[in-house]
């Protein structure tokens, strides 16, 4: 909790908009790139649309934005619009097509409900995980006990670089939200990773799914821990209405339903366990 309100800070010193920027941190072997630019033409969406046999995507769209990590060997992770999307789920008999259903019936008033239920989730729920890089070299995922020390993470430590990045936001016609944004930071030593999608369906439910990497120098893997959690608005009701639009307060309400831990395990030119050379 304490871990994500740094995040959080962080986030709200920065200047938001749609102002293109793009900043590259260079720390040891690896690079971390955060690119930020102004939302995709319709045009491009309108085909992006017929690629995925989505009828609809987000509102806000931002096929361009990245934040990678790429070491030197040219490998490594990114994480971007257009691969989140492509994990959302478009057949008919999905969960989520199941939550629009009561949804619609909740809103059976609404010109928007008779648009609901199609070959498609319409809240963009995805559990993408990252987009791994490189071509004869790759980390491998392999599922492991290990858990990031988040503790550790609490630790005051010099805060090399930092940056937050949105990959898409939807407002499903004013009944609730769909976003996905990622943000990352650097510290001497190690480097701490969160890409988190936020589901708000007013009257009816509330899902994150959190994707959180830490990578620890001298260590030739980095953790990537998975989860998802997930409530109806009627298992809410002793939580404060107000809580229902923050994502950082929200989450510890919410029913966990799912984790997964991988290590994602660098080739064998990454660092090895006896390199303790530190990050920066």
């Amino acid at each position: 909790m304490a871990l994500w309100l740094m995040f959080a800070n962080l986030s709200a010193m920065m200047t938001h908009g749609f102002k293109s920027s793009k900043q590259d941190f260079t720390f040891g072997p690896w690079k971390v790139t955060a690119a930020k630019t102004h939302i995709m033409k319709s045009k491009d969406i309108e085909r992006l649309g017929e690629e995925m046999h989505m009828p609809s995507l987000p509102e806000m769209l931002f096929g361009d934005n990245i934040l990678r990590i790429q070491h030197t060997d040219g490998y490594g992770i990114e994480f971007n619009a257009i691969d989140a999307l492509k994990r959302v789920n478009n057949m008919h008999d999905s969960v989520k097509v199941a939550c629009a259903q009561e949804w619609q019936e909740s809103r059976a008033d609404s010109e928007h409900s008779k648009e609901v239920v199609k070959r498609y989730d319409w809240t963009y729920t995805t559990d993408y995980r990252g987009t791994l890089l490189g071509e004869d070299l790759q980390m491998t995922a392999t599922e492991t006990s290990e858990r990031i020390d988040m503790e550790k993470l609490k630790a005051r430590e010099q805060i090399m670089f930092f940056d937050d990045v949105l990959l898409f936001e939807d407002e499903l016609h004013d009944h609730g939200v769909s976003m996905i944004s990622v943000k990352i930071r650097v510290m001497p030593t190690s480097f701490f990773l969160l890409l988190r999608f936020f589901l708000r369906v007013d009257g009816v439910l509330i899902r994150i799914n959190d994707t959180r990497l830490y990578h620890e120098a001298g260590k030739n893997y980095m953790i990537r821990e998975y989860s998802t959690r997930e409530s109806n608005i009627s298992e809410l009701q002793n939580v404060p209405a107000a809580l229902y639009t923050d994502p950082n307060e929200i989450s510890q309400h919410l029913t966990l339903k799912l984790t997964k831990c991988e290590k994602l395990e660098l080739p064998e030119t990454g660092p090895q366990p006896g390199n303790t050379e530190a990050l920066q």
